[in-house]
């Protein structure tokens, strides 16, 4: 997921196709203008490509787009102040799941998309539109398929000799050999929060399987089990050895990016999100891979991004439904593969599309993940409820600070369960 969105205060930056204003939320009884909330891109050259769109749209519907972009580590305090106060944005793109679009439905703060989905046959796979059910009711489109693995600097490795890790104990080898080279293993941030889970989740989907995950994630098998302990010594260890950026908890998701960028770094554990912007900014060759397991390679945790919504208290429900219905075209959906190398949630037809090695990779993948071919694990914390998301966050944190051991944040994991 891109940036998770984690708690914060900051005033909201309002942007305009045609340049910034300042101030708050205007309302507008124009029917045929929406407001547009989103949370700041990571690469600037990303929100031209977002205006890009919007233009197409406007020229395409008549209906006009006012965009307010907000900083992505204030977008859950920003959007639920809005949201309340009943002077939201008409559309928003939020995090999928019950910990975060899941909220706001029980909080009665999403449109009910239900109708919507049948007039416009709109073609989500079974499994993403569960991601966006909640109370029998869908109220979201998800925007895209995503996977979580290690981006790794393969011009790197060649030169170190250093063959793609098939098992742990090769990718154990592999960091020693980085780190005796004076470059760090893993570009690890953790001051967020949020990475904590993905680390969590690329570890455990790999060791135990996408049906071992589905079960812990439905209450099935107990949190605090020996595999999670061990999931979690995977990383308390790799940290202990120095295999991890230096004070990890203390490292932001974009300088972690940074040091991959610039070669200080030989692997940068996030998501298939990244693509383009590794892509915009190295000069080395770049290969993608599932943290591995004990015997195998792995899997990559994989699953659904983000999605787009309505506000419950909108008065522009037509407009906006055509601003979705606009996102789940075929013709949209091949724009997006090829410019924002962003795999859509629905079936599209990528046979004359032209793209990087890489992201050919991760299409692949990607299919995988959609057709159900392919075993896969799962993102954690786009499954479960905010409060263990926030145990989850901040136990990897006092994992990495050395203030509890495994065995004590799969104990909280259990109890926040």
């Amino acid at each position: 997921m891109r940036k998770r969105l984690v708690l914060g205060t900051a005033a909201i930056i309002a942007l305009t196709l045609s340049g910034c204003t300042g101030g708050a939320p205007q309302t507008d009884s124009d029917p045929d203008s929406i407001r547009y909330l989103i949370g700041q891109p990571e690469d600037t050259a990303d929100l031209d490509l977002v205006k890009e769109d919007l233009k197409a749209f406007e020229e395409e519907t008549g209906i006009s787009v006012k965009l307010d972009v907000v900083p992505s580590e204030n977008m859950r305090t920003v959007l639920q102040t809005q949201l309340r106060s009943g002077e939201g944005p008409d559309v928003f793109g939020y995090d999928t799941g019950p910990g975060f679009a899941g909220a706001l439905e029980k909080a009665g703060l999403l449109y009910d998309l239900t109708d919507a989905y049948a007039e416009n046959d709109w073609p989500i796979y079974d499994f993403a539109q569960e991601r966006v059910t909640f109370g029998g009711k869908l109220v979201g489109i998800p925007n895209d398929i995503e996977s979580v693995g290690l981006f790794y600097n393969k011009t790197m490795f060649d030169d170190l000799g250093i063959e793609q890790p098939q098992t742990l104990d090769d990718l154990t080898a592999a960091a020693e050999t980085i780190r005796d080279n004076d470059v760090i293993p893993f570009a690890v941030s953790d001051k967020e929060g949020w990475q904590g889970g993905h680390l969590l989740s690329m570890v455990l989907s790999s060791e135990l399987g996408g049906d071992a995950i589905e079960e812990l994630i439905a209450g099935d098998a107990s949190w605090d089990s020996p595999e999670v302990v061990d999931a979690l010594s995977v990383l308390a260890d790799y940290n202990a050895d120095e295999f991890f950026t230096p004070s990890a908890t203390a490292v932001t998701y974009d300088n972690a990016n940074a040091l991959f960028y610039s070669g200080k770094a030989a692997i940068n554990p996030t998501g298939s999100w990244l693509a383009q912007d590794i892509e915009r900014n190295v000069d080395f060759e770049v290969g993608y891979m599932p943290f591995p397991a004990s015997d195998s390679p792995g899997i990559f945790s994989g699953g659904l991004g983000s999605g787009l919504f309505i506000s419950k208290s909108t008065s522009k429900a037509d407009a906006a439904v055509q601003f979705l219905n606009w996102n789940v075209t075929e013709e949209h959906g091949k724009w997006q593969v090829e410019n924002q190398q962003s795999i859509p949630a629905f079936p599209v037809d990528t046979t004359d599309i032209e793209a990087s090695p890489l992201f050919t990779q991760i299409l692949a993948d990607a299919a995988k993940i959609a057709d159900g071919t392919g075993d896969f694990g799962y993102n954690v914390d786009v499954l479960m409820s905010d409060t263990f998301n926030e145990a989850m966050w901040d136990g990897v944190q006092a994992l990495l600070t050395g203030q509890k051991k495994p065995d004590q944040v799969a104990a909280d994991l259990e109890k926040n369960y």
